[in-house]
This record gives C-alpha cells, structure tokens and sequence, in this order.
C-alpha cells in the first residue's frame, strides 16, 4: 500500500503541482530526499502559525487542573496530548511510564501521568495501563476543550509519535514555556534544536528545547523523563527557549506573510 501511495504523489508531482508545502526542513527532506516525491524546487517550507496570544497568561492557569487531578504542587505532571490512534504510539507513553516508575522512582517524589485525549484506543490503552500496574499513576482525561488550563498545569509535555510534520502538541506545550520530551521523527528535530551535550551512555539526546528520543525505545524515554524530573533547573530553562523560539518563529502573522509571499512567488513565475 506504501508503494502504491508513494507513486501516486511522485506522479502527481510530476504531472500537477507548482508547489508542494510542507511545515518543516526535516519533512521536505524526508519527502525529497528519502521518499523521492517531487523535485527540490518544488518545496516550499511554511511552518505552522498560531495565535499565540492564547497562551500569553499562560502562568495565571494550570492551577484548576492539577486541583482536578489532586496535584500537590511538589507533585510533577507528565503529560501527553493528541488522540489515542496507532499513529501517536501511545502504548510507548504507558511502557516509559511503567520503565520510570520500576527503575527511576525516587521517595518522597510523586509522578502522575496524564493521557489527555480519546479516540479508539482508549479503552484498549486503559487495559494496557492497569497490566503494567499504572492504576494508581495513569490518568486518562479524555477530551478537554480547556487546553489553555491544561498545558500550563502541566511539568513536563510528552510526544511518542512514529511519525510527524511538525506536531502542534510541541509548539503548544512551548508556548506555555513547558519543557519537552519527544520521538525524533519528522519535523521534531527541527521544533526541538540543535543538540547541546554528546553522551554516548545515554539513550537519549539533550537538544536546546527538549530531550529527543529514538522511536519506540522505552527505555530510553524513561530515562529522559528522570532527567527532566530531577533537574527543575534544566525543566526551567529547555521551557524559556522553547518559549522564545516559538514566539519568534509560530505566530500567526509570520504564517500569513510566509502563505502571502508564496502566491505572490506563483503568480510572478506564471506571469498572471
């Protein structure tokens, strides 16, 4: 079925397309260069944009949400965001989560996580969680309209994803000046920076806005979670770059000139 898709859209970049859009350098490269959809020319990257003006009290909020989850404020929240499909790899999230609490649990430190979302799998991933013995630590929110609440309640934002563009959960989690733990797949690479420590012990990778991952390693993202859970002070600081970045690079007024510019560009080349 792969193949079938991957021939359709290398002929109908061929055959119809001016311009073919996508939201990051890491997924034009994976498109282009790996999947060999298109020409280079073709590409035009325009990151995502968002009112960022929703999230700018975001320290006035958070506090209704971990009342509603019976946070103290020692306790740390770890929470994912998206909808409970195949695609987010959430069963990575709950076997982490089971690898932290055997392995990295320290006393007198409360961790909850929180799955914020529904879909299909719910049910399924509720089962899940309680044979891993994360009934007491796993809390399955369902839908929330109050994202706004949400983010900013939260200590640490997860991503497991098996693949992304550039996934809006991150720009919202780093607009709230949350730090993040993420899979290193698709646009992530580029939402989390350049990496900033080279440590071949560890399973992971301390990037300037996050901690990076590799896909569907347990292991590795538990022990990622331990960093950011025991170093308030690197949870601080990955969360105000992360804030910067995306004030400065997802704003809705930069979307609009980016999407303005690009037609402008068609237009010129065809002479309309």
């Amino acid at each position: 079925k792969t193949q079938v898709f991957l021939s359709v859209e290398k002929l109908l970049a061929r055959l119809v397309t001016d311009r073919i859009v996508v939201l990051s350098q890491q997924q034009r490269r994976e498109i282009n260069e790996q999947f060999g959809v298109g020409r280079a020319a073709q590409f035009s990257v325009v990151p995502l944009g968002l009112d960022l003006n929703a999230f700018s009290n975001w320290k006035e909020r958070g506090q209704a949400f971990r009342d509603e989850l019976g946070l103290t404020d020692d306790d740390i929240a770890v929470g994912i965001v998206g909808r409970l499909t195949e695609i987010k790899n959430h069963d990575l999230f709950l076997r982490a989560a089971a690898v932290f609490k055997s392995e990295f649990s320290q006393p007198g430190v409360t961790v909850r996580f929180v799955v914020v979302g529904d879909g299909g799998l719910r049910k399924a991933l509720e089962r899940r969680s309680a044979s891993l013995g994360l009934d007491r630590d796993m809390v399955f929110t369902g839908s929330r309209r109050d994202l706004g609440e949400v983010y900013p309640a939260l200590d640490i934002v997860a991503l497991t994803s098996r693949n992304e563009g550039t996934p809006l959960t991150l720009i919202e989690a780093m607009a709230n000046a949350r730090p993040v733990i993420a899979t290193a797949v698709g646009g992530v690479v580029d939402l989390l920076g350049e990496p900033i420590s080279a440590d071949e012990n560890q399973p992971f990778e301390l990037r300037e806005r996050g901690i990076s991952v590799s896909p569907d390693d347990a292991e590795g993202f538990a022990a990622g979670l331990a960093k950011l859970v025991t170093e308030a002070g690197l949870r601080r600081e990955t969360g105000k770059r992360g804030l910067q970045f995306v004030t400065s690079h997802y704003s809705k007024e930069r979307l609009l000139e980016d999407i303005r510019m690009l037609y402008a560009d068609l237009l010129k080349k065809n002479d309309f």
